[in-house]
């Protein structure tokens, strides 16, 4: 051990000295863009799912339509929940009766494009259905934009007038809750929050592990306005985001560390019984290999 120390100069031994370290907490940040609106955060998007639309349909080569279609399922899966989680109870909450009426029309128009657009996930370009398919999809998702753009956003516009900068808020919100959705269609979840809200958080982070292995279009083959799927760079500065944007539907709770003491997260046997500690077992005894059932505490 001396020989080892008498060759170890003091800027070796502080180079492997053990050090604790502490990891920094860097604030998640939130795409939006520079979106005024509601009704235009919604129409970018219809803009950008036409594009790749016709991106497919347009051209001969497959790997170009595989890129296209999954950037088509990508965001017209998170297009929707976004609508779903935010524009549709804005329209319940500030159109009365109306807005239910046509948020319910509308999130059954989206179950039925939802269940064609789960079978043409499926599908690889190659297959001979491939582009019959996507053609029955956006058969349904046109009408379903036209009716929005002319009748449901311009109708709540209208009616957060005299909200002062909803529209915006709402614009923001409905952006930055995207980025927690699943990015496939998982029409089982159903249209209404809290529920979809839930199985989202759930299914979300297995679809973007699945994207990381999907083709995709190259970042400069998309519209300027729209975000790459596997890339999280392009991020704007927190003070593009409202502070009062929040997910829908997703609660806060104190830290462990502000419980009382009779509150605080402690392990428990899944039958809901404390057991003591293994350092106050009796010497020789191996708790992990003992029945809980069966053991004299």
């Amino acid at each position: 051990m001396s020989s080892i120390r008498a060759i170890l100069t003091p800027q070796l031994r502080a180079a492997i000295k053990p050090r604790a370290f502490r990891l920094q907490q860097n604030p998640i940040r939130f795409q939006t863009a520079a979106i005024s609106a509601i009704s235009d955060a919604v129409a970018k998007d219809h803009r950008e799912l036409r594009e790749y639309y016709n991106e497919v349909i347009n051209t001969p080569d497959l790997d170009h339509k595989q890129r296209f279609g999954n950037q088509f399922v990508w965001e017209l899966a998170r297009h929707s929940i976004g609508e779903e989680l935010v524009v549709y109870p804005a329209m319940e909450k500030y159109m009365g009766d109306r807005g239910k009426k046509l948020a319910d029309d509308d999130r059954q128009e989206h179950h039925e494009i939802k269940e064609e657009l789960k079978v043409f996930q499926k599908l690889s370009s190659d297959d001979h259905d491939y582009e019959p398919q996507l053609k029955r999809v956006w058969s349904l998702l046109e009408t379903h934009i036209d009716e929005e753009e002319k009748r449901d956003m311009p109708a709540l516009e209208e009616a957060l007038k005299s909200r002062g900068r909803e529209t915006e808020t709402l614009a923001a919100r409905f952006s930055k809750t995207k980025r927690f959705v699943p990015t496939r269609s998982h029409p089982a979840a159903g249209e209404n929050p809290p529920f979809e809200t839930v199985m989202g958080l759930m299914t979300a982070p297995l679809d973007r592990l699945a994207d990381m292995f999907r083709k995709f279009p190259d970042k400069r083959d998309l519209p300027a306005s729209a975000r790459d799927p596997l890339d999280d760079t392009d991020l704007p500065e927190d003070r593009d985001v409202p502070d009062e944007v929040d997910l829908p539907n997703v609660r806060d709770f104190p830290d462990e560390r502000d419980l009382p003491d009779d509150g605080r997260d402690v392990p428990r046997d899944p039958r809901g019984r404390d057991f003591p500690d293994e350092k106050e077992f009796p010497a020789g005894t191996n708790p992990a290999r003992r029945d809980p059932d069966k053991r004299k505490l």
